[in-house]
């Protein structure tokens, strides 16, 4: 059984406890997936927002912007499985997204 910290005092759970716990472990693991592809829309969006200005009636947006903007926008439809989100949300050592989907 696991322990459990309760008002200070270390115990050992119940198994009614450990019954909880194991499924809210269970329930958070099944949704890495889920918070990946969040985190990934979240990065687009920022990405997005950055070139936003271009799409102003004032201005001509190059081609090769509007193909990477649509490359953006269709990022959850063409990336669908967890092992796809974590090479889309790989870093190198300086924390910089090395995957070729965020490259303008």
């Amino acid at each position: 059984m696991t322990q459990k910290v309760d008002n200070g005092i270390i115990r050992e759970m119940t198994s009614e406890e450990q019954t909880e716990h194991d499924a809210r472990i269970a329930d958070w693991n099944s949704k890495s997936a889920d918070r990946k592809l969040a985190e990934i829309k979240e990065i687009r969006n920022q990405f997005l927002i950055g070139t936003d200005y271009m799409a102003n009636s004032d201005y001509t947006m190059p081609d090769d912007v509007k193909t990477w903007r649509q490359t953006m926008r269709d990022i959850p439809a063409n990336y669908t499985t967890e092992s796809q989100y974590d090479l889309i949300l790989a870093k190198d050592s300086d924390g910089n997204l090395t995957h070729s989907v965020w490259s303008k």
